[in-house]
């Protein structure tokens, strides 16, 4: 039962800490990701 339990807690940690480092680090507004001056439409 306890590893049952602590498999949750890592789990929960693992989920919050990878939803801190997107929303963080790698995901961009779509203002900034799109951006170009060398772009011709």
């Amino acid at each position: 039962m306890k590893a049952i339990l602590f498999g949750i807690v890592i789990a929960a940690l693992v989920a919050v800490g990878a939803a801190y480092v997107l929303d963080t680090k790698v995901q961009e507004t779509a203002a900034v990701a799109f951006t170009s001056n060398a772009a011709r439409l």
